[in-house]
Parts: C-alpha cells; structure tokens; sequence
C-alpha cells in the first residue's frame, strides 16, 4: 500500500508540475491497456502480456528518480516513453518492424544516441560527486559515453541472437541476398573466396522432402540486420558523444542552457543548484 501511495503521490505530482509529460504518461497507458484488451478478445495472450511488460517499463524513469535521487529530464522521461510504445506496441505487436523497412534502423539509431547521454550521465555524476577522486576530461567524457552506448548495442545484438537460436525467435530479421563471397566453396581448401552472385532463387529442402522457393537470392540469417544495428547505434552514439563533448566545455561559460542538458539525467541536488544558479 505505501508503494502504491508513493505512485499515486509522483503521479499527482507530475500532473502538477509537469502537465505535458503527465499527458503523454496517460495518453499511451491507456493505448496500451486497450491494445492489451484487444489482445485478449483476438487470443493473443503473448501480445497481452508483452503490454503489461510495457507498462512496467513505462514506470521505470519515474522509479530511479526516487531510488537514486537523480533528476531525468523531461525532454529525455518523454523520448523514452514513446521509445518504449514505438519499439514494443508498435514494432512488435503491430508489426511496424515489417511493415516499414526503416522502423527498426530509426529506432536503433535513436537508441544508440540516448545510451551515450546515458553513459555521459554517470560519468557526468561521477565527475561531479565530492566522494570521487577520479575527474576525466571532456574528451574522456565523451569517449566513455560513446563506449557504453556501442556496449549495450552489442549486448542487445547478443540478445536477439541468444533468443532466436534458442527460443525460436526473429528478432535479428532475414535479408534477401543476391550475391556473397565464401572460402566455403572453395574446392582447394585454400582460403580464397569464391564469388557467387545474380542469384535468382534459392531453394530449401526439408528432411520430409517440403520444399521453400526463396526467390531473387538466399535468405541470410540475421547477420545484415544485426551488422546494420550496430552501425546505426554508432552514428547516434558519435552524434551524442559531440553533443556532450561541446556541454561540457560550455557548460560553465555562462551561456544559455546546452541542448545536451535535456537528454542527461544529473545527482537532483546538482540539478536543483543549476536550476537556482
């Protein structure tokens, strides 16, 4: 009961203080209460349950600001709540991520950017904190954030490929390829790659004899989707890593607030001295 009257007592709060983040906490709970609702009259109780997970996510911002006494931004709670309904609602249970070939490159991308303002916070905290003896410069700053974004990128890749190998899973999408290079093919054992390309079709044969025409290439398994994940989390990782790399250096020069302020969380009694300074 007192966890729940903490909820309730944020949640007034935020209305309060924060209307339009208020707004948005409501607009997409309650989507996502009808999408689950509509899961359960269609019998897709995964789907059901992938929106109480949603739900709990959404709640997750609102509870590290009260367990570690940090402030997130506004701009930031809000890009992660609709990170979180574009990935998961959208994506998976109506299936943007197939209906629209860009879905999961943009999210990637978003992802790998607010990682890296992620990875810049606790460096930033660290920085900061009177208990702490270590002071990395700007520039280590921004390589640390650019690092802990690629890290949890590659994590995520792992990830998919853990639950598709061993759950069944397709989480790493297939590609059509018309043409690949492999040392596979060569009769000589010598490591060279032979080139095989303007493939039409390939078919697969089972061992009950049911065969699948792939047509205009081979189906590859995961390894073009997964490599393009990681490139797009680098290109938000590196936007990110400028971005915060210039805050800092301006932060104290007396000019207005830095764009970067709205997608790094800070200590909240650092961010209540900012606020009155």
């Amino acid at each position: 009961m007192n966890a729940l009257a903490r909820y309730f007592s944020g949640a007034k709060k935020t209305a309060q203080n924060q209307p339009w983040l208020f707004g948005i906490y409501l607009v997409l709970r309650i989507v996502v209460v009808v999408v689950a609702i509509r899961s359960i009259f269609e019998a897709r109780y995964e789907y059901a349950l992938l929106c109480i997970l949603v739900l709990v996510l959404f709640a997750i911002p609102d509870f590290l600001e009260r367990k570690l006494q940090i402030e997130i931004p506004n701009v930031l709670e809000g890009i992660i709540l609709f990170f979180i309904f574009a990935a998961e609602i959208l994506g998976e249970i109506d299936a943007f991520y197939v209906k629209i070939p860009f879905w999961d490159t943009m999210l990637h991308t978003l992802w790998g950017f607010l990682a890296a303002g992620i990875g810049f916070a606790l460096a930033d905290i660290l920085n900061r904190s009177q208990a702490s003896r270590l002071q990395l410069t700007p520039i280590y700053m921004a390589i640390t954030a650019f690092c802990f974004s690629m890290t949890i990128g590659a994590l995520w890749e792992l990830f998919e490929y853990t639950m598709d190998t061993f759950v069944g899973f397709d989480m790493q999408k297939d590609t059509i390829v018309a043409a690949f290079s492999s040392v596979t093919l060569d009769p000589t054992n010598s490591n060279v790659a032979i080139h095989v390309g303007d493939i039409v079709s390939t078919t697969i044969t089972t061992a009950s004899g049911e065969t699948v025409v792939i047509p205009n290439g081979y189906l590859d398994i995961g390894i073009h989707d997964s490599m393009a994940d990681i490139f797009v989390n680098m290109c938000g990782a590196i936007v990110f890593s400028i971005i915060g790399f210039a805050y800092v250096k301006n932060r104290n020069n007396g000019s207005k607030k830095n764009f970067a302020a709205n997608f790094i969380p800070r200590l909240r009694e650092i961010y209540q001295e900012t606020r009155h300074s």
